[in-house]
Order: C-alpha cells, then sequence, then structure tokens
C-alpha cells in the first residue's frame, strides 16, 4: 500500500480512484467491497466494524491505494501497517458533503430490497455497522456534518505534515502528482461521479451481476 485515503465517501473518491489508477496505483473503493466478496471482504470488513483484528495485508493484497468507506475510517491502522504509505484527505465543503451524503444514505436504503439474496443482507448489516461506527447512530444533518469536520481535525492532528496531503478534487492533477512525485499526466483529471443518479444505475447493475443474476 502505497496511498492511504483518508477521505469520507462523497468527497470525490471515485474520481480520487480514477486519478490513482491512472497514475499506475490499483485502487480499493467502497465499489471493491461487494466485488471482492467471493474473497471475503464483506465478512473481513465485519469484524473489523466489531473490534477484531484481520490481516490488512491479505486484505488489500493486489491494492497499492484506497479512498472512501470503509478503508478511510481505519486510517490510523493501516498507517501503522504501511509505515511508508502516504496520506491523502479529501474534502470538500461540508455543507455540499452532507448533501451528497445524505442522497447516498437513502440511496442504499432503498437498495435493501435485494435483501433476499444473502451476499446483499451480509453486504447490508455491513454497511448499517458502518454507518452506525462512523457517526454514532446519529444521523442528523447537524450531527453527521460536526462528525465529518472532527474526521478532518483528526487526521490533521494525527498524520505527519509531511506524510500528508489535504486535497479537493476540484484542484486537479498537479498537487497530487506534486506530492506523489508523479509527472502531471496529459490527460484532463477524471471527474467521474456523475451524480446520485448514476449512481443509482451503478449500484444496481453491479447487484445484478455480482448477485441476482448469478439466481437465474
Amino acid at each position: 500500500m502505497k496511498i492511504i485515503g483518508a477521505g469520507f465517501g462523497r468527497t470525490g473518491t471515485v474520481s480520487l480512484q480514477q486519478a490513482f489508477e491512472r497514475l499506475g496505483y490499483p485502487c480499493y473503493h467502497m465499489q471493491e467491497v461487494m466485488k471482492a466478496y467471493d474473497r471475503g471482504h464483506v465478512e473481513q470488513w465485519t469484524k473489523v466494524l466489531h473490534g477484531e483484528e484481520i490481516d490488512w495485508q491479505a486484505l488489500f493484497s493486489g491494492y497499492e491505494a484506497t479512498v472512501d468507506f470503509p478503508a478511510c475510517v481505519f486510517y490510523r491502522e493501516l498507517m501503522e501497517a504501511f509505515p511508508d504509505a502516504k496520506v491523502v484527505l479529501s474534502v470538500r465543503d461540508a455543507q455540499s458533503w452532507w448533501k451528497s451524503y445524505s442522497k447516498l444514505i437513502r440511496l442504499v436504503l432503498r437498495t435493501q430490497f435485494f435483501n433476499f439474496v444473502p451476499m446483499f443482507r451480509k453486504f447490508a448489516a455491513m454497511n448499517n455497522r458502518l454507518i452506525d461506527y462512523v457517526f454514532d447512530g446519529q444521523m442528523t444533518e447537524e450531527a453527521c456534518i460536526r462528525r465529518y469536520n472532527q474526521h478532518i481535525e483528526e487526521v490533521r492532528a494525527t498524520v505527519p505534515e509531511d506524510r500528508l496531503l489535504v486535497y479537493s478534487v476540484t484542484e486537479g492533477w498537479e498537487p497530487l502528482c506534486h506530492f506523489l512525485g508523479h509527472p502531471v499526466p496529459e490527460v484532463p483529471f477524471p471527474h467521474a461521479n456523475a451524480g446520485i443518479t448514476e449512481l443509482r444505475k451503478k449500484i444496481i447493475e453491479q447487484f445484478w451481476h455480482q448477485g441476482i443474476g448469478k439466481l437465474f
């Protein structure tokens, strides 16, 4: 692992995942949890969220970067497991983050009609545990924004300055490449997230290919 993404989901993490991969770092995003279901990733994250220790090296085998939930919550553990990795804290305006994140939560709750498939029941249970773990069961706007800001300050206070980049995807390639020691690619910075409508489509497609389609 060379890059630990410490930013919460909905801070441009899909774009950042694609940027890391464009720079040559295979990147682990929440979407990978479901893709790696057959390799036990849902079970592994469930253990972590209940306080059990796991083999981080084994979990992230084949990846060189992380972004998004659930990995961002465990940046301290990942810093210990991968002492040479740099940390990128993706950020955006707190009110804008909440507007996007609250829509995502409503979408995730609606996808629970897939729970007749065992793998989705397990994924939903893991996701519900993650939300409780991060926000302590307090899902009001005020509480979530407070936790979002608190997380940013915790990362700033924890990660050594020479190991940390606080970054917005609106800044493009330059600060990211400078931090990682890469030349700037001669392609536009990816802006991959088209919004909740596109995300809904991706989730349904992924659920179909990973589980429902296997029933027929």
